[in-house]
């Protein structure tokens, strides 16, 4: 049952400007001193949800749409930071 239901779910195209977008948010929520850092994956979480919600429908493929597309921002992101940044500024990290 929950594989048929996992089956009809389809990454729609026109959210891929979602992934962008998610990404500048959280970069605009990380320079804000009022927000902590471990709140800020669940604003993204809530946006892109919302935001896939509203183009696709209130169901669980325009949910799910919101689930990956904010999953695809943050791996990105996390991906990017960590292969080229994260070695910058720790040099023992590099040795290994």
């Amino acid at each position: 049952m929950i594989g048929e239901m996992l089956n009809g779910i389809a990454i729609h195209p026109q959210l891929t400007i979602l992934v962008p977008a998610l990404w500048v948010l959280g970069f605009v929520l990380k320079k804000t001193p009022r927000i902590p850092d471990w709140l800020i994956i669940w604003i993204l979480l809530l946006v892109g949800v919302a935001a896939s919600v509203w183009h696709l429908g209130f169901d669980l493929n325009g949910i799910a749409n919101g689930f990956i597309a904010t999953g695809a921002a943050i791996t990105t992101h996390q991906s990017i930071k960590q292969t080229f940044f994260s070695r910058v500024n720790d040099p023992k990290k590099g040795e290994e």
